[in-house]
C-alpha cells in the first residue's frame, strides 16, 4: 500500500536510437528517491508513456526487480486499450507491484461517467487484488472526474480504488473519503493540500526539486516552520510556463547530456527558451538538484 509522501512522475531516459534506455531511467528514479522522495512512478505522463512500446515498459519492469528502491517503485500503465492495460498489470504483478496509476483511456472525446466506470470496473474484474490510483487529468485524457464518479468508483470497489492523482486540481481541496489517499499533481499544491488532509503529491518537477519537497513535507509532519515553500512553488510555477516534458529533459541536459533525447512528437526547448527558463530558475536561486543517472 502506497504510504503519504512525496513521489514523481519519473522521466524516462532514452538512447539515441529513441529506444528506452532501461538501465538510466532505474538510476534515475533510484537518484531522486535517495535525495529525498518517497517513491517513483515510472510511466505517467511525464515518463511519456503513451509513446513508449509495451516490450520497453515490460523489460524496465522486469529489470527493476534487483534495484534495492523496488518497493518504493509504482508502475503507470499509459494506455489506452483495455487489454492492454490488463496485459501490463498482469505482467507487473509477477514482479510483485501492486498499485498501479491508471488514467481513463484518452483521443475520443465525450466520456462519460458510466464508460469510465466500466472501464475501472472491467480491469477490477479481471483483477481483483489490484489497488488502483486514479490520474485526473483532464487536459491529457479528455475526461474530468468528479467527485460523484469517485464516490461511486470507492463504494463499489473500497478494496481495489484506493487514491486519486489530481492534476486537473478540482478534486483535491474538497473531496473527503475515509481511507482514500488524494495526491495533488503538483508541489505547489503540497502545503496546502496537506493541510486540508491530502497525503502528499506526485508531481513531474520533484524530477528536479526532490529534496525541497521533500523538506516541505517533513516539515509539515514535525509541525516546525515552512522554510522552503516559498521556493518550492516558485520553483514549480517556473516550469509551468513551459512544457513540463520538455522544460524538464532540457534543464536536465545542461548538466548531463543523457537526458537530451525525447520521443517525437515532443521536442526539447529551442534555445532561446531554454536559455530563458535557466535565466528564470537562476533569478529564484535554484540549480539543479543533484541526479545520478549514468
Amino acid at each position: 500500500m502506497i504510504k503519504n509522501g512525496v513521489y514523481a512522475a519519473g522521466l524516462s531516459i532514452l538512447k539515441e536510437d529513441l529506444s528506452l534506455d532501461i538501465e538510466s531511467t532505474i538510476s534515475h528514479a533510484e537518484s531522486i528517491i535517495k535525495n529525498g522522495l518517497h517513491g517513483v512512478f515510472f510511466f505517467g505522463s511525464t515518463g511519456q508513456s503513451q509513446l513508449i512500446s509495451i516490450s520497453e515498459k515490460k523489460e524496465l519492469i522486469s529489470k527493476t526487480s534487483t534495484s534495492k528502491f523496488k518497493n518504493q517503485f509504482y508502475i503507470g500503465t499509459g494506455v489506452n486499450s483495455l487489454k492492454d492495460n490488463i496485459d501490463i498489470i498482469r505482467y507487473s504483478m509477477e514482479y510483485g507491484y501492486q498499485t498501479f496509476l491508471i488514467m481513463p483511456p484518452a483521443y475520443y472525446k465525450g466520456n462519460s461517467d458510466e464508460g469510465v466506470f466500466n472501464f475501472y470496473s472491467e480491469i477490477i474484474s479481471k483483477i481483483p487484488k489490484i489497488k488502483i490510483i486514479l490520474y485526473n487529468f483532464e487536459k491529457l485524457s479528455g475526461y474530468l472526474f468528479n467527485q460523484d464518479i469517485v464516490k461511486k468508483l470507492v463504494n463499489n470497489f473500497p478494496k481495489q480504488v484506493i487514491g486519486c492523482k489530481d492534476s486537473s486540481y478540482n478534486l483535491f481541496e474538497s473531496l473527503k473519503i475515509p481511507n482514500f489517499k488524494m495526491f495533488p499533481g503538483s508541489e505547489a499544491k503540497l502545503l496546502k493540500g496537506l493541510e486540508l488532509g491530502c497525503s502528499g503529491c506526485i508531481s513531474a518537477v520533484t524530477n528536479v526539486t526532490h529534496s525541497l519537497a521533500r523538506k516541505v513535507f517533513d516539515d509539515f509532519e514535525g509541525k516546525k516552520n515552512q522554510t522552503v515553500n516559498e521556493k518550492l512553488v516558485n520553483v514549480r510555477q517556473t516550469f509551468d510556463n513551459y512544457p513540463l516534458i520538455s522544460a524538464l529533459h532540457s534543464f536536465l541536459n545542461e548538466e548531463n547530456k543523457i537526458y537530451k533525447n525525447i520521443l517525437p512528437p515532443l521536442t526539447l526547448l529551442n534555445s532561446e527558451k531554454k536559455q530563458e527558463l535557466l535565466s528564470n530558475l537562476k533569478k529564484i536561486n535554484f540549480i539543479p538538484e543533484k541526479n545520478i543517472a549514468a
